[in-house]
């Protein structure tokens, strides 16, 4: 009895650790990349995350949001960044369980969730948040546009990365999660 609830415990720890080792990479590729405009990892590295490890990465990505308003202060991306992050590793997440393995569809769920990130920080941006709806698909219409460029970026990023490195990512980190989380 005693030795099944040390072997809990050890479990749970390791699970913390997980986590907190999960977050703090996908925060440190963040700020390593922050010179380059767009050009990132977190969508690889969330993706990942929710693909290997499962809620736990989910649990990555809440702590890296929570991470980020204590170094860059609150701002409206951080009603994207709460939706988006978690949606990324529950994306993959859920293509893990459905035993997707195909680069090509693993890049299409990158690619497209990439647009919807453009699209959501937009919108939120232009004025979601604020009840400010005069003119509103004009105002989001002309704030996209002027951030076309750096959406184009972030697609363009995740659409190299993901077919080449993923599934070899994906699959050492199997064997990692395999040995770590006994």
């Amino acid at each position: 009895m005693i030795n099944a609830h040390k072997k809990r415990a050890i479990s749970g720890a390791r699970a913390i650790a997980l986590v907190g080792i999960t977050a703090a990479t996908v925060e440190c590729a963040k700020l390593a990349l922050m010179v380059l405009p767009n050009v990132e990892l977190v969508t690889l590295l969330l993706a990942l995350y929710g693909y290997v490890f499962g809620w736990y990465g989910v649990l990555s990505a809440v702590v890296f949001v929570s991470i980020e308003p204590l170094i860059y202060g609150f701002g409206t991306w951080l009603p994207s960044y709460l939706i988006y992050w978690p949606l990324v590793a529950v994306v993959f997440m859920l293509l893990a369980k459905m035993r997707v393995r195909s680069r090509w569809l693993l890049t299409a769920a990158a690619v497209v969730l990439t647009v919807f990130f453009g699209i959501l920080t937009s919108l939120i941006d232009v004025g979601l948040l604020s009840g400010n709806f005069d003119r509103f698909f004009y105002r989001f219409g002309v704030y996209y546009a002027r951030g076309i460029v750096f959406y184009a970026i972030q697609i363009a990023c995740n659409a190299v990365l993901f077919p080449l490195v993923f599934r070899f990512l994906a699959d050492k980190l199997s064997m990692m999660r395999a040995r770590f989380l006994k």
